[in-house]
């Protein structure tokens, strides 16, 4: 299908369509690492330096994709990743959720989002809520359950942000609210974007910078520095307090954010169901190597005891089959989506979930593989001095 006014064919496009589209801020803050931006950048580098090892006959005429992640049946291995504050579009999160339903894989909900856990979970049954280590355990937990009366089937507990004051590479200043002062400020590039201002309009509202799923028991919920001081303001977590939170959670539990396989072993010492291999999109400390490269040493080390996804640099469908051929039980995606949703809201984050789709099906077919399990490291070339253990 060519690309039309609606429709977009790679993930690039969507890209290329959510520059034009948004205010420069807004598009500045999707794509910002931390530092240099040599992790964020090595997300997407490395998987080009693996190279596929196809067959040419006995080709398989029907490919599987479906698989399951921490107990929720999906049809591609494919997880939408949680991601913060999403500005891109009015919609936001209940969005996303509307297309990874229409598109049946599981969801990962930000405590940072811009929409109640009970909104999005309301759109999407497969759902995973999001924490950082913020406030007290008394908090946190009430905080969980609460995602779990609004219906998340499992938790995924982030590590992995650890910067303090250090601003990220290429991001914009963050106002603290839309008020008239920062509504001056910004209308310059937000005039200029038109299309996005109009789609606000047209709902009344004005972009969400409070963090509703922090708030409990009918409080004011607090803007994105209210949490971010919440969170600098919380005692560094330790194992002790990730098994604590495993077992009184008591369902499928994630870690997100191990590059290290003896973070991977500590992990699953504590308990967890899944490890996430993950930079934090490359916001974190800045020269961690790509995800996909710390991804073989963490599968050979755990594997066969948690179920191991990546995060980080997934663009196109083969990167999600070079994962999975790697040793990940699936993949994670994070700017990919919020392109989408900036190109075309809801329908947008289905089209990239499809170009995914289309693109793990063409490499299994050029692998010769029937399904993405039987995917193996011989279906790969890894180069030497690609990994990084």
């Amino acid at each position: 299908m060519a690309s039309t006014k609606d429709w977009f064919e790679t993930v690039e496009e969507a890209q290329h369509r959510a520059k034009k589209r948004l205010p420069r801020s807004v598009y500045l803050a999707l794509v910002a690492g931390t530092e240099k931006g040599l992790t964020a950048n090595d997300n997407v580098a490395a998987f080009d330096e693996l190279a596929w090892r196809p067959h040419v006959a006995d080709l398989a005429a029907k490919r599987e994709t479906a698989t399951t992640v921490m107990g929720q049946e999906m049809s591609m291995p494919v997880l939408i990743s949680p991601t913060g504050v999403q500005a891109v579009h009015p919609d936001g999160e209940v969005a996303v959720a509307r297309a990874a339903a229409a598109e049946d894989v599981a969801m990962g909900l930000s405590s940072f989002a811009s929409k109640p856990v009970e909104e999005v979970g309301a759109a999407h049954s497969k759902l995973f809520f999001q924490m950082y280590w913020v406030g007290s355990r008394e908090t946190i937990l009430a905080r969980a359950e609460r995602a779990r009366a609004a219906g998340a089937k499992g938790l995924i507990m982030t590590l992995d942000w650890s910067f303090a004051s250090r601003r990220d590479w290429g991001s914009p200043p963050i106002p603290e609210k839309i008020d008239v002062k920062n509504a001056l400020k910004f209308a310059p590039e937000v005039l200029r974007k038109p299309r996005w201002l109009a789609t606000y309009l047209r709902t009344g509202a004005i972009p969400e910078l409070s963090v509703p799923n922090l708030a409990l028991d009918g409080q004011e919920p607090p803007n994105f520095f209210g949490a971010y001081g919440e969170w600098m303001g919380t005692a560094l977590p330790r194992w002790e307090d990730v098994a604590w939170l495993r077992e009184q959670w008591g369902g499928p539990f994630m870690l997100k954010g191990v590059t290290r396989v003896d973070d991977a072993r500590r992990a699953v010492d504590a308990g967890v169901s899944a490890i996430s291999v993950s930079t934090h999109g490359g916001n974190n400390l800045d020269s961690t190597p790509g995800a996909i490269r710390s991804l073989p040493g963490i599968v050979d080390a755990v594997g066969d005891q948690v179920e191991v996804v990546m995060d980080g640099g997934v663009r196109r469908g083969a990167d999600v089959v070079k994962a999975m051929a790697l040793g990940a039980k699936a993949v994670m995606i994070g700017r990919a989506y919020l392109w989408g949703m900036a190109a075309g809201g809801e329908r947008g984050v289905q089209n990239v979930l499809s170009i995914l789709r289309s693109g793990i099906d063409e490499a299994l077919l050029g692998l010769g593989k029937s399904s993405v399990h039987d995917l193996t490291r011989e279906d790969v070339i890894v180069p030497p001095g690609f990994t990084r253990d």
